[in-house]
């Protein structure tokens, strides 16, 4: 009929969220099976393959382990450098972060590359450069033994260690967040009158709690899991500069086995009560963002 209009829905294409992928259901379940399988091959076995082994001799064995000396200072000595460098890290990954995410100065991109600079390294080259700067013929080394100062083979070193390799962990969680979030609620906060600190605390900090949370689980760790650099700047002092970690290779290579897989185990311990957390905060933050989102 003249002088009618049709009209007709425009076609638009589907979003991402409504994409379907087609293929087979064997297609599927093929998938989550190889994903299974190599999560119990690789994953699972050896996890059960610790317990099963410090257990081997029944539980008074096993306990009996963490009445040696040396186990308990490994343990100590574990959890010291972890409770300086984490913290340390956290400062470092927030300062860092920050400055990246909300402002634009020379070298920006130079820092970034020396944040990840850990994760191209390995942890034996960072262990080597702390001795080559601190160790007896290192650079600072005639300095320090004029002024009786103990770096290498001493707690010092193996936090200095220990910190290299986890600094990356706090800021690498940040950054992505902080620069999707952009600056413009920091910016409504100082246009209302709040100074810096006020800024960060009530402002800056709320937003990115989740994800410093997540950055400081996987940093402690990695830092009481770490062998590498802490083994080459340790001297494995038994009793003095072994960590946990160093103390299971010790009692290991004397086939002290049972002893050996007890203490491999709090860090398989440590690995699994990491991984629960690690879920909780993910599950947190989704949560979050759902409701700021909705807000």
């Amino acid at each position: 009929m003249a002088g009618t209009v049709t009209l007709r829905a425009p076609i638009t294409a589907p979003t991402p969220s409504t994409r379907t992928i087609a293929s087979p259901r064997w297609f599927h379940w093929a998938l989550i099976g190889s994903t299974l399988l190599f999560l119990v091959l690789f994953l699972f076995l050896p996890l059960a393959a610790v317990f099963v082994e410090a257990f081997r001799k029944g539980s008074e064995a096993f306990f009996a382990s963490f009445h040696d000396e040396d186990a308990r200072s490994a343990i100590r000595l574990t959890l010291t450098a972890a409770g300086i460098a984490v913290p340390l890290n956290m400062v470092f990954g927030l300062a860092a972060s920050w400055a990246i995410a909300k402002f634009n100065f020379p070298g920006k991109s130079l820092l970034i590359s020396f944040i990840d600079l850990p994760f191209a390294v390995s942890p034996v080259i960072s262990g080597l450069v702390y001795v080559l700067l601190f160790g007896a013929q290192g650079w600072f080394g005639p300095w320090l033994r004029e002024h009786d100062i103990k770096i290498i083979f001493a707690v010092p070193g193996i936090v200095l260690a220990t910190v290299f390799v986890t600094f990356p962990f706090v800021a690498r969680e940040l950054i992505p967040l902080m620069q999707s979030q952009g600056s413009e609620e920091e910016q409504a906060a100082v246009s209302l009158g709040a100074n810096g600190w006020q800024t960060f605390w009530h402002v800056t900090l709320p937003n990115v709690k989740w994800a410093l949370l997540y950055g400081v689980i996987l940093c402690n760790a990695r830092a009481m899991g770490e062998f590498g650099a802490v083994s080459v700047v340790s001297g494995h002092i038994r009793g003095e500069t072994n960590t946990l970690p160093l103390h299971v290779e010790i009692l290991y290579n004397e086939y002290n086995f049972v002893a050996a897989f007890a203490c491999a185990s709090l860090l398989a311990l440590l690995a699994l009560v990491t991984l629960a957390l690690k879920a909780i905060v993910e599950a947190k933050s989704s949560r979050a963002a759902i409701e700021s989102s909705v807000l």
